[in-house]
């Protein structure tokens, strides 16, 4: 019987831990679970409040400053359509300058001169790609992993002019870049045609982006206040400033007609329909050269537009290209 009666003892405090230790493991499940139910609503609220505080900026509410009307609906549809063709026209024009990586000057790529521009990878003694070059008038430069040579999908690396996460499509396919790409251009002279004709009816040609007298007499403190990283205030800041007038008016009615021009100069019918015009800019080859590097000045100036963007004040900025209002600061706000 005693026996027994330590059995059900033992019985009893087994009993006994285990349901201890099951309240307890319950308890700290619930510990967890309460402390991670508040570590998500801190999340939450931090997430919630940084998009209310976005909105707010891109919406213009502020107690500093007033809104001004920069923008107008046409000029920011123009603005970003804009932006989507020319970075597929840039994306699509990469994998058609993949097909031949080379630069030439003159009519003809086999007249025995070296290019003035090439991308090519070179083989080791395994017949393997082993590093990407790239010779610009002569020079060699190791650009192994960008330009040249870089890795393919499998991870391995192959002799590709650029890369492809900067080409469209992504892989080398001569007539699908090419569709886009010409797509993509006609879209761009339809813009610009409407844009040009816009600005001229609406006066916003002569208002906004044509420089004044007063305009050229004060371009050399606006250069320096532009690399003292200093921005207009008050009424200043409701107007473009003599630099951007001139830049943009020399991508408007040089830059972009220039480069559509290059590209006409390319095709064989165009050519064919009006022989010889190609040979004011010492022929087709010339024309292709020249085609890329103005591409590539309209992509350093899209850096130099987004840098100043942002340090000048990014949604500020932002805000004025999307709902069309830019919040203009007096000078007492930064005192």
């Amino acid at each position: 019987m005693k026996w027994l009666a330590g059995k059900r003892e033992s019985i009893s405090k087994i009993r006994s831990f285990v349901r201890t230790e099951k309240e307890q493991a319950v308890m700290r499940w619930n510990n967890a679970v309460s402390r991670v139910r508040l570590l998500i609503s801190r999340i939450a609220r931090t997430i919630y409040g940084g998009l209310r505080n976005i909105i707010k900026n891109i919406s213009g509410a502020s107690s500093n400053g007033h809104p001004y009307y920069r923008h107008s609906l046409p000029v920011r549809i123009m603005h970003w359509s804009n932006v989507v063709f020319l970075a597929t026209l840039l994306m699509s024009g990469l994998n058609i300058f993949n097909a031949h990586p080379a630069l030439y000057w003159g009519e003809q790529s086999y007249s025995g001169a070296p290019p003035v521009l090439e991308l090519l990878g070179i083989e080791n003694d395994e017949g393997d790609i082993s590093r990407g070059v790239t010779r610009i008038l002569g020079h060699e430069f190791d650009t192994t992993g960008f330009l040249g040579a870089s890795t393919d999908a499998s991870g391995e690396l192959s002799e590709r002019g650029f890369p492809s996460w900067l080409t469209l499509p992504g892989w080398q396919w001569l007539s699908m870049a090419r569709r886009w790409h010409l797509f993509m251009a006609w879209l761009l002279v339809i813009n610009g045609i409407v844009f040009v004709t816009y600005t001229i009816v609406s006066r916003h040609l002569q208002h906004d982006l044509i420089p004044s007298k007063q305009d050229w007499r004060s371009i050399g403190g606006t250069v320096i206040n532009h690399l003292l990283f200093r921005h207009p205030k008050g009424e200043a800041a409701k107007h473009y400033n003599v630099l951007q007038k001139c830049a943009y008016l020399g991508i408007i009615f040089f830059l972009l007609p220039l480069m559509i021009l290059m590209g006409l100069g390319m095709s064989p019918a165009l050519d064919a329909l009006f022989p010889g015009w190609v040979d004011i800019f010492y022929g087709r080859q010339s024309v292709r050269t020249i085609h890329f590097v103005v591409a590539w000045v309209l992509v350093l100036f899209v850096i130099i537009h987004v840098f100043m963007v942002i340090v000048s004040g990014f949604w500020n900025n932002l805000r004025s290209m999307i709902t069309g209002y830019y919040r203009v600061e007096s000078e007492a706000d930064h005192e």
